[in-house]
């Protein structure tokens, strides 16, 4: 699944559940941006691991 950001080609690797409106799965990048914002919640998705340095979903 693509990173649903406009003109990111990025594979998602985290889905984000925002409060205020739709969750949305999104690249590492994005997710480290968006995930600043209070309220924000970034999950690594299951299949994250090749896309993400060894261990960054160990939870």
């Amino acid at each position: 699944m693509e990173c649903e950001k406009a003109g990111c080609e990025s594979e998602a690797t985290f889905e984000l559940h925002i409060p205020w409106t739709e969750n949305e799965y999104v690249c590492a990048g994005h997710a480290r941006v968006r995930g600043r914002q209070e309220g924000v919640v970034a999950d690594a998705l299951d299949d994250a691991d090749e896309h993400l340095p060894d261990g960054a979903t160990d939870q």
